[in-house]
């Protein structure tokens, strides 16, 4: 059997009405609601961003001074949290001491 022309298969997924009694669709511009959202999303991956590279600064100059103290010379077992001196030999070599330099 034929249908007529103004009839669809599935008036449901349409992206418009199929007859004349239908309500009109309207796409809503959602363009600058997405730019806001976007914009803030942005700021808060930045600022994670930025919290994580300080953090990552933080462990690096953490890692330098441990290399350089434990390359240093030194006659006894350092304790973590415990106050040492590091100084420059005559050889230019670092060496740690319990001995500060008012001492």
């Amino acid at each position: 059997m034929k249908k007529p022309d103004n009839v669809a298969d599935n008036p449901g997924l349409l992206p418009y009405g199929s007859n004349i009694g239908a309500p009109a669709i309207k796409v809503d511009d959602v363009h600058s609601w997405k730019l806001s959202k976007v914009h803030k999303l942005n700021k808060q991956f930045e600022k994670r961003f930025l919290e994580l590279k300080s953090e990552y600064e933080k462990l690096l100059e953490e890692h330098l001074w441990n290399d350089i103290i434990y390359k240093s010379k030194f006659n006894f077992e350092p304790v973590v949290g415990e106050i040492y001196h590091l100084y420059y030999g005559k050889n230019k070599e670092t060496f740690l001491s319990l001995i500060g330099p008012n001492e």
